[in-house]
């Protein structure tokens, strides 16, 4: 009597287990007629590893959540290209792809188009990242010809348009603020927090605009310190606001060349906020020819910045990012080729877009209009696209 009870449990728990990760054919009315699948199930649907098949031919081989494909997976798509990707409640939305013209890696859409941001290494020597549409550059995109000739801009059908920036609700934009924000015509004006909104980039330089411009802001630098005794009143009111409001916020120093370095360092450390989550500090750097001579030259101002850099960076435990122009890029910072391999810039360049640095942000106009905040305002956006967003953001937590 005792056996056949414990056959009976054993019997139930086998069959409850074969429920849970069955192999058998299963063929839910969302499925083509002819399509089955094997694999993991939970509560009659698939859930966890398995497969969909069509006869013998496997459409989709990874894994499922309640009975849609979710997580990591394999496909073929309808030219027979297999595709490693990552699907979110049934739809792909990032693979990597490979055939015998090369390999593409980045977002797709349900097709197994490259769609979004996304990279490809071709093996005829042609290599490009930037955005996509139907498996074609289409947007913002930097490539490497072929013939090894650089082509920075715009793209559209696969074909390069040339080399400025198009505006679109796509791109990640930002603001940098300072008293000048606050402080106009003598007068004292608060920013309204809870409403900016860009809604315009400016008139100092030609740009191209596809849309409205109605950008949300999504990320804030405020300027904290200059040399060693100027503080920005409004800096610890406009950070704690910024925090309050849910963007993303970071530091500024504006460095002096009549002021030492590290004194400089110690003020911008004492009198600025920095928490794990922050976007790096920034040291702004934009001093005059005249200013550079006057101060002992260029090696002598690099001193000084490597000396500023390395204390912010061994005190908040994160690496500084260069804010400087396309103009110091050009004339002085060949002389710091180590500053200019190591740290990431900010760029002040309002023309075509030809930076030879580890870009970050770029400065795009200093005369821009935001909702919320009266006057004009530098507005900045960010060198990549939503992905690539998210895990810079990612990475600095």
């Amino acid at each position: 009597m005792k056996i056949n009870n414990l056959l009976l449990l054993l019997a139930v728990a086998l069959s409850s287990c074969t429920a849970k990760l069955g192999t058998n054919a299963y063929k839910p009315a969302a499925f083509g007629q002819h399509e089955s699948y094997q694999g993991e199930m939970q509560s009659g649907k698939p859930h966890g590893y398995g497969q969909l098949m069509r006869g013998d031919s496997i459409l989709y081989v990874g894994y499922w959540k309640k009975g849609l494909r979710h997580g990591e997976g394999q496909i073929t798509d309808a030219v027979s290209r297999i595709i490693k990707g990552r699907f979110r409640a049934d739809t792909l939305y990032w693979g990597r792809r490979e055939d015998y013209r090369g390999v593409y890696m980045g977002e797709m859409n349900a097709l197994g188009q490259a769609s979004g941001h996304g990279i490809y290494r071709g093996r005829n020597g042609f290599n490009y990242e930037g955005h996509w549409k139907n498996d074609k550059e289409d947007g913002f995109g930097i490539a490497m010809t072929d013939h090894h000739q650089l082509k920075v801009g715009e793209w559209k059908a696969g074909r390069f348009r040339g080399e400025r920036l198009n505006y679109t609700s796509d791109r990640i934009y930002g603001i940098d603020i300072s008293k000048y924000q606050h402080v106009i015509k003598k007068k004292v004006y608060g920013i309204d927090w809870a409403h900016l909104r860009i809604t315009h980039l400016g008139t100092l330089s030609r740009k191209k605009i596809t849309g409205k411009v109605d950008y949300p802001v999504s990320f804030v630098y405020i300027k904290s310190t200059e040399g060693i005794s100027v503080r920005n009143k409004f800096y610890p009111s406009d950070y704690r606001q910024a925090q309050k409001h849910g963007y993303k916020t970071g530091t500024y120093h504006f460095y002096s060349t009549t002021s030492p370095a590290l004194a400089q360092a110690r003020h911008f450390v004492k009198s600025s906020f920095y928490k794990v989550g922050d976007l790096p500090p920034v040291l702004d750097v934009e001093p005059s020819n005249q200013q550079i001579a006057k101060a002992g030259g260029a090696e002598a101002l690099f001193k000084g910045v490597r000396t500023w850099l390395n204390y912010v960076h061994a005190k908040w435990g994160v690496k500084p990012i260069l804010y400087i122009s396309q103009s110091f890029v050009n004339q002085h910072l060949p002389k710091a080729e180590d500053l200019k391999q190591n740290y990431r810039v900010w760029i002040a360049r309002y023309g075509e877009y030809k930076p030879d640095v580890k870009l970050i942000y770029w400065q795009l106009c200093p005369d821009g209009r935001v909702q919320g905040i009266r006057g004009d305002v530098d507005i900045n956006v960010f060198n990549g696209y939503q992905d690539e967003w998210d895990e810079y953001i990612g990475r600095i937590w």
